[in-house]
């Protein structure tokens, strides 16, 4: 489910767990998942102005 987009939170509701980490004891992630996270993390970071000694 996780791999399909639904988020980590919301999987712990659906499932009945009080704490999240037993979700996360349950939950594996795949390479799949991993690559998709960094894309996501490198879209965000490349959207920002960040600009170090007049450098973007």
């Amino acid at each position: 489910m996780l791999e399909a987009g639904v988020d980590l939170v919301e999987l712990q509701k659906i499932l009945g767990h009080v704490s999240i980490l037993t979700t996360a004891k349950y939950t594996h992630l795949t390479t799949r998942t991993g690559t998709n996270a960094i894309k996501a993390a490198n879209s965000l970071t490349a959207s920002l102005d960040i600009r170090w000694g007049g450098k973007r």
